[in-house]
This record gives structure tokens, sequence and C-alpha cells, in this order.
């Protein structure tokens, strides 16, 4: 049945004529996943109007595509997100139960998993990675960067990978080339004492390549990515469409603008990072133009999780990075984990268009295999559902997907069905306080929110709605023991 659905929605778009044969029919779209790391809902002027930052490139891709306003991470988190993206699974399924990789930490993804770019590189695909990997690296208990980085990206499926091993913010600081270094961390450099509240954020001290600065990071990513697209078409002759995989390293912390950044936005350094964040995305978008791709190619823009960004940024800057909603990155609570998505495909995804589908980041890889018409072996992207039947705009009745689960930094859960959203604690589970609260004899043990009634979590209806509670935690715990949450399992 799903298969009748997808090929009608096909056969939709080329009888609308907004897929235009000549240009798409002789293969597959090249597919770019642009994701920002801790890029809030609200620093998208085509999220928030009252945006203090310019991104007049993403907001473009808005104009062009498609916009998502109910898109979540799988995580308020980096590591987890980055596993649920590349896997189709919640992170929360594997060993790390709560909080994030860092630089030295082994490889989180099982072998026997399939991932997204093995997915693709099997369907066809050149797949590139390049940006920040996050995921581990090696198989022994601390990462060795003096030998083979194996198991890592080239291992996840990428044809070739370039990047970093963690945050800006955890050491070792290095650059990453396929399954080794560019250059050994033979030096140390001293952790930054620039903290966040006196202007650009923080990096731990460690180990660091000779060559390596922090601020030139995002920069040598966007150079590296319209490199790829300029090269590629000539490397192999047209034959073959490519898979590129974006993990950008800002606006996350150290907040480091370039010179010519600095004052574009009202928001600060933080503010301004984000504003070059923008100008990496029309990087691509012009690169891709300039080659004649841009028709043929379908761009996804979004976030890893929510900004970190807290009431008293708000407060000095008036800018509010999480838009309205409560709490920011890493906590439970709906800043943690809204993010933008815009995805742009042109002559086949309407321009200007809006979803208020709930969406979750797993759900890119069953939405490209949809798009692909490939079957997904049935152990994997277990938390994966298409969202094809929502590119075209159209206003579907029936949801794509009918529950969410949300996880926290320090692993508390929720669970949303519909507007109601059951979270398993009290507190926020991250960084905002209170972050937990001790649960006293007769208060609710948890929190249970109407989202359209509620919007900012304000009122708890935990002790007033027990049917709720109860359906909720009954899913949540199907879900959990289970192992999968996709229907077709």
């Amino acid at each position: 049945m799903k298969h009748v659905l997808s090929l009608m929605i096909v056969i939709s778009f080329l009888l609308s004529g907004h897929y235009d044969i000549c240009q798409g029919a002789s293969r597959n779209p090249n597919v770019i996943i642009i994701l920002a790391d801790d890029m809030g809902y609200g620093d998208l002027g085509s999220y928030n109007p009252d945006s203090q930052i310019p991104t007049p490139q993403m907001d473009r891709l808005a104009a062009d595509g498609i916009r998502f306003l109910d898109a979540h991470s799988p995580s308020s988190v980096c590591t987890p997100t980055r596993y649920g993206l590349l896997t189709g699974r919640y992170c929360w399924r594997t060993k790390l139960k709560r909080g994030v990789l860092r630089g030295y930490d082994p490889y989180l993804i099982d072998s026997s998993r399939l991932t997204l770019p093995q997915f693709m590189k099997a369907n066809g695909y050149v797949t590139v990675g390049i940006g920040k990997w996050h995921l581990g690296l090696g198989s022994s208990k601390r990462t060795d960067y003096f030998k083979p980085l194996r198991p890592g990206p080239v291992d996840c499926g990428f044809n070739t990978y370039f990047g970093i091993p963690s945050s800006l913010d955890f050491e070792p600081y290095v650059y990453l080339e396929n399954d080794t270094v560019q250059r050994f961390p033979t030096r140390k450099i001293p952790g930054s004492k620039l903290r966040k509240q006196k202007g650009n954020g923080f990096w731990r001290p460690g180990a660091i390549a000779p060559d390596f600065r922090h601020a030139d990071v995002l920069p040598r990513l966007t150079k590296r990515a319209t490199r790829f697209i300029l090269n590629h078409d000539l490397e192999t002759n047209g034959r073959a469409p490519f898979f590129m995989y974006l993990p950008l390293s800002a606006p996350h912390t150290p907040w480091l603008p370039a010179t010519a950044f600095k004052g574009k936005s009202n928001a600060g350094y933080y503010g301004d990072f984000v504003a070059q964040v923008d100008w990496s995305v029309g990087q691509i978008i012009r690169t891709l133009e300039k080659c004649g791709l841009a028709k043929e190619t379908l761009v996804i823009v979004t976030s890893d999780n929510g900004a970190y960004w807290n009431a008293a940024d708000i407060n000095q800057f008036g800018h509010r990075a999480n838009g309205h909603w409560r709490g920011q990155k890493a906590d439970i609570w709906e800043g943690g984990h809204r993010i933008p998505l815009i995805i742009r495909w042109p002559d086949v995804i309407r321009s200007g268009t809006t979803s208020d589908q709930l969406v979750c980041l797993t759900d890119i890889y069953a939405t490209l295999a949809d798009i692909l018409g490939a079957d997904v072996p049935r152990n994997a992207a277990v938390d994966s559902f298409s969202l094809l039947g929502a590119l075209d705009g159209a206003r579907s009745e029936q949801p794509l997907r009918t529950s969410i689960v949300h996880h926290s930094l320090d692993g508390m859960f929720a669970i949303r069905q519909g507007p109601w959203k059951l979270v398993l604690g009290r507190g926020s589970g991250g960084f905002s306080t209170p972050k937990r609260l001790q649960i006293e004899k007769g208060d609710a043990e948890g929190q249970l929110y109407d989202l359209d009634e509620d919007p900012k979590e304000s009122l708890n209806r935990y002790h007033d709605m027990p049917e709720h509670v109860n359906r909720l935690k009954g899913l949540l715990d199907k879900f959990r023991k289970a192992g999968y949450s996709r229907s077709a399992h």
C-alpha cells in the first residue's frame, strides 16, 4: 500500500508539471543535507519575523521550497541527533543512554546497522561527508589519532569524508581525511577564557594540530563542499548522482564569526555566527546554480537541536533564538528539540509551501528511500517515516507519523501524540533551571501539556488527564520494548 501511494504522488507530480522530465528523468536527484549545529527555530527570518539575525539565503530556500513548522530533532543534543539522522533510529536504543560523545570516544554505530550513506551508495550514489562527525572513532576505549581511525566515517558508508572529530570545544583539534588526520595533534592549546557570558564562548584545553585554528573551520568546510560540487560531474562524467552530508560546525560555541560578519546581526557574536552559517548555505546554493545542478538537487537545511540561548540572552538582545517555545538546547521542552526544517527540490516541491505535519530528522532516511523507490530492509531505519506525502504541500488529513519520542541531555524522555506531550520527569532535563525537580508526595510525577492550547508548556495537566498520561506511558513503553516505532515492522 505504501508503494502504491508513493507511486500516486510521483504520478501527481508529473501530471501537474512540477517535475521537469527533461531535467530529472535520467537519474535520481542529488541530495545535500546541511545540518547546522545549535541553530534555533527562531533564528531564521522565515520562522520568526522578529528575528534579530539576517538569514536571506535560508529564507530564500524556504520561499523556494517547503518549510516544516512541527519538525524535531530526535534528541536535544548533538551526538544522538546525528546518530538518528544517519541510521533512522533513536539513539537512546544504543549504549549512549544520555549525554554526548567526546573527541576520544569510540565509534558508536553498530556495524550491522545499515546507515543512510550505505543505503544511498547501494542505490547508485557517490557519498561524501564534510563537517562535524561527533559519532566516535576507532574501536578502542580511547581513540588513538596517530593510527587509522577505523571504524569511522568511511565505515559508515561515505566514499570520502573531511571534517573534525566532534564539537569545536572538545579536543583533539584536528582535521579528519577519510580514516586519518591531515596533521597529527602534536601540540597543546590552553582552554579559552572567552566564556559565553563574555562574548565568544569557549573551548577545552588539549591536543591540537599545528595548523588548526578554530575560526578557520566553518570557512574551510564551506570551501570543501563547494569544491566537491564543482568537481563532481567532471569526476563521474555526470553518470552518478551525489549524496552530501554537510554537518556544519556552527553556530555552536566557540562563537567566532569572521570579520566580515561581525556586527551583521543584533544578537551579538552568536547572531553574527548564524549570519555566517547563512552565508555558507548561500555558497552551496550559488555553486549548484553555477554548475547547472540546482534543479536536479534536493537540498535539506535543518539543525541538530535548539539554540544555546537562555533568558539572560533574550533580555540582553531581544532575540528569541528558539522562537516562542519554552527552553533551549539540551532541554526536554520544545525549545530543546523543535527545529527549522526546509526542503527545496525545484519543479517537484511547490515554492513557498508549509507543512504542519509532525516530523523527526530520523524521517529523512525513509523519505529518501521513498523518493528512490527503494525498499528499506526490515531491521533498518526502525524509527523513520516517509515524508514524501507532504512534499507537494498537500494538506493531508492523515498524519505521516502519529507520534514521536523526545530525549534530553540527561536522559529524560517525552512522547508526543497529536497535541498531547507527556514528559517522564519534572524539570528541563537539560540546561534550563530547574533541571530536575525532586518529587514530593502528592506531586505530579511528570508533565503533560496540550500544545494546541498551551504551546509554551506552562500548564501541567498531569493530574487532570490521567487517561492521556496512561495512554502515552503505554505507547512509550511499547516503543522501548519493541525496538522500533515504524509501523512496517
